[in-house]
């Protein structure tokens, strides 16, 4: 990074996106070699996901169609139902498989991406190396921080659709009904938003600091404040272009749908970059995210004591501690 850390409150979208673009150009070889080892995979388990579900729900419905048109009690009528068990079966075992792999694998280049933007922050020297080393002692922090948003997401799931039973159950029928639905649904989706941003930069706390699970959380929520619209507003841009090359997949892709000569292969391998590019993008924008609520909050981190934190001392990654941050307040 190439500005002071008070400088860093000041940036706005398009500055988070340059910073962040900087970062990743001026270590380009670290962060590719990062991307092949761990972002790469990563985006293939999700792409390859989809079309095998897809293949696998295909045939779950057309099984179920033909079941419906057979009389029951027949031999054809059972081997069908014997099918379709064995379907829904291999399609939760495969559910089961992608969701393990997606989280390791998300895990581990959110490990290794912020810690190395946080290196580069102090600049201090990196290697690929170093970088693969310290991965496998944070990824355990970070998973404590995952499954306390996991269940913290679920409460709030539980709790909306209590909402909306109550919703339907009173005044569902009735004139004005669909006015409360909406707005119902808007807190639901804002909420959900939040969380969800709440927890991006909750990943970063846990990896450069020393609390993780609900006080990476509480932490998050802190220093979101102030910053929550430039967050919520990054948070959807990367959305809406993950939403696009997702589409892009499953119509070139899945669907087989061309334009002109393309083969489906050469559209697998274009979504397959482009994802892997976005998602390495995503990650460092929220390191830069966490070092531009810090510098708005004036919790000035001294960048030799992060260095010193960051450093691997026979194998044990030590994370930044409350104490070796300054709190500095800055008065106008």
């Amino acid at each position: 990074m190439d500005r002071e850390q008070e400088e860093m409150q000041f940036l706005g979208f398009c500055g988070v996106y340059r910073e962040s673009y900087n970062i990743i150009f001026a270590c380009r070889k670290i962060f590719s070699k990062i991307t092949l080892t761990l972002i790469l995979p990563l985006s293939f388990i999700f792409l390859i996901h989809i079309e095998v579900s897809n293949i696998l729900f295909s045939k779950i419905i057309k099984n179920s169609q033909q079941m419906m048109e057979t009389p029951q009690d027949t031999p054809q009528y059972h081997n069908l139902s014997n099918m379709l068990s064995s379907e829904w079966a291999t399609l939760m075992l495969f559910k089961l498989f992608y969701f393990t792999f997606l989280l390791i694998f998300s895990l581990l280049s959110t490990s290794a991406v912020v810690y190395t933007v946080a290196s580069i922050y102090t600049e201090r020297e990196l290697t690929f190396s170093k970088v693969m080393t310290v991965v496998p002692k944070v990824w355990k922090r970070l998973m404590v921080t995952f499954l306390c948003t996991f269940g913290a997401l679920f409460v709030y799931n539980v709790m909306a659709v209590f909402v909306f039973i109550i919703w339907a159950l009173t005044v569902g029928g009735r004139s004005g009904g669909v006015g409360i639905f909406v707005v119902l649904t808007f807190f639901y989706f804002a909420g959900f938003v939040y969380l969800t941003v709440v927890w991006n930069l909750a990943s970063v706390v846990t990896v450069l600091e020393e609390s993780c699970g609900v006080g990476a959380m509480v932490k998050s929520n802190e220093l979101i404040r102030g910053k929550m619209g430039l967050s919520v507003l990054i948070f959807l841009k990367l959305v809406v272009s993950f939403g696009l090359i997702q589409f892009l997949f499953k119509k070139t892709v899945v669907h087989g749908w061309r334009l002109g000569s393309v083969d489906r292969t050469l559209y697998g391998i274009v979504c397959l970059v482009l994802f892997s590019q976005l998602y390495l993008f995503q990650l460092v924008i929220q390191t830069v995210l966490y070092f531009v609520c810090k510098s708005y909050h004036h919790q000035n981190i001294d960048k030799s004591v992060l260095s010193d934190h960051l450093e691997v001392y026979h194998g044990e990654y030590e994370p930044l501690k409350v104490k070796d941050v300054q709190m500095e307040e800055c008065h106008v």
